[in-house]
C-alpha cells in the first residue's frame, strides 16, 4: 500500500488556515484520495487534553514548559492519529504543526528556539509540504475581530507579538523552501484555494 502524504497548514491568528484545511480536503477526495483533517494542538483524545490546558490562559507557563505540552501533545498526536493513517493510505491535512511551536513560542514568547529545534529532532518526524498562510497584519486582525468568538490566550496577545510571529513563520518558510510554500492569503478565499492547489500538485 501506498504511504499517505502528510501536508501541513501554518500561519498567524486570522491567516484563514481552518477554511483552506477543509477545501483542501476535499478537493483531494474529489481526486478520489482517503483524506484525514486534523489540528494541534490536539487531534488525539490526550492531545485534547493538553489543547485545553494551552489555550484557556488559566496558567502562566514559563516558555520551556510551554514548547514541552507542545511537543508532548504532538507526539500524542502523531502515534495515536497521524502515522496511522499515513501508513493506511491516507492523505493528512493539518491545522498547524511544529512550526507553529517555533513561530509563536521561539518567535512570538522568546524561548530558545535552539531547544525547540532539538525537539523537533527528537520528533523524528516531518511534514511532506507545509503551506505557510501570510497576510499582513490589519488584515489578521480584522478577521480575527469578525469571527465574532470569545479569544483563547494566544488571540489575546498583543500586536507586537503576532508581528513576530508572522516574521516567524516567514523566516521558517525562507529557511525550508524544499518543504515550505510561502502563500499569500490576504485575497479573495477562492485565489488562495487555487495558489494551495497549485502547491500541492507541482509539489507531491
Amino acid at each position: 500500500m501506498t504511504r499517505g502524504r502528510f501536508i501541513t497548514l501554518e500561519g498567524g491568528e486570522g491567516a484563514g488556515k481552518t477554511t483552506q484545511a477543509v477545501r483542501l480536503a476535499a478537493a483531494l477526495e474529489t481526486r478520489g484520495l482517503s483524506v484525514l483533517r486534523t489540528r494541534e494542538p490536539g487531534g488525539a483524545p490526550g492531545a485534547e487534553v493538553l489543547r485545553g490546558i494551552l489555550l484557556d490562559g488559566g496558567i502562566d507557563w514559563s516558555p520551556r514548559a510551554e514548547t514541552l505540552l507542545h511537543f508532548a501533545a504532538r507526539a500524542e498526536h502523531v502515534a495515536r492519529t497521524v502515522q496511522p493513517a499515513l501508513e493506511a493510505g491516507t492523505w493528512v491535512v493539518c491545522d498547524r504543526f511544529y512550526d507553529s511551536t517555533m513561530a509563536y513560542q521561539g518567535f512570538g514568547q522568546g524561548a530558545d528556539r535552539a531547544f525547540i529545534a532539538a525537539q523537533i529532532g527528537l520528533l523524528g518526524f516531518a511534514p511532506d509540504l507545509t503551506l505557510v498562510l501570510d497576510v499582513p497584519d490589519a488584515v489578521a486582525a480584522e478577521r480575527t475581530r469578525r469571527r465574532g468568538l470569545a479569544p483563547d490566550r494566544y488571540e489575546r496577545e498583543n500586536a507586537g507579538f503576532h508581528a513576530r510571529v508572522r516574521d516567524g513563520f516567514r523566516r521558517i518558510a525562507a529557511a525550508e523552501p524544499r518543504r515550505c510554500v510561502l502563500v499569500n492569503a490576504a485575497g479573495d478565499i477562492e485565489i488562495v484555494h487555487a495558489a494551495i492547489m497549485r502547491a500541492v500538485s507541482e509539489r507531491l
